[in-house]
């Protein structure tokens, strides 16, 4: 959890992964958020921000995507106004999917995959899927509502066999025991 007493307000989450080689398919990788309401954190979302989007508040946004992994550095962003959440929400999911639209790929078969969570300068998760290189989408953070309001950060690392639609309502399912 993050030690910030007073709570988490802006975070970003950036992806990056290099492109395929040049007779290959493109590598598409997206970052997907889910929300969860206070009275049913776990299950299916209230709302799902992925592929340019942001939710209907405003308070998730994605600033920054690639389709093909081309660019310098982070290719993609999206930014959590976690400050401004309405109080019925008490959960946030962020997952990253590849899409599955030339054939079966994993973590694993993208070269140099790398996410960070940030808030601010201080980086909260820095990952680069080899942990879950068989899976085709990861969890890799969940921020939740404490008590007094605050949102706290958790990493969350979890891998799925499953392609980016499936996946939204996966990826808020509780943690296998």
């Amino acid at each position: 959890m993050s030690s910030n007493a007073k709570g988490l307000k802006k975070v970003d989450v950036r992806l990056k992964w290099d492109p395929s080689p040049w007779d290959r398919p493109p590598h598409h990788l997206d970052i997907i958020a889910t929300t969860y309401a206070t009275d049913a954190p776990h299950g299916r979302p209230v709302y799902v921000v992925q592929f340019d989007k942001r939710s209907p508040d405003g308070t998730i946004n994605m600033s920054r995507h690639s389709r093909t992994g081309q660019g310098f550095g982070f290719v993609e962003e999206m930014t959590f106004e976690l400050d401004r959440l309405s109080p019925s929400f008490a959960r946030v999911v962020v997952g990253v999917a590849i899409h599955q639209d030339d054939g079966h790929k994993t973590f694993g078969d993208v070269s140099s995959t790398g996410v960070v969570v940030a808030e601010g300068y201080e980086e909260l998760l820095t990952d680069d899927f080899q942990r879950v290189a068989g899976a085709t989408a990861a969890t890799v953070a969940e921020f939740t509502r404490n008590a007094s309001g605050a949102w706290e950060f958790r990493e969350a690392v979890r891998g799925f066999d499953s392609d980016p639609v499936l996946f939204t309502a996966e990826m808020g399912s509780a943690p296998p025991l």
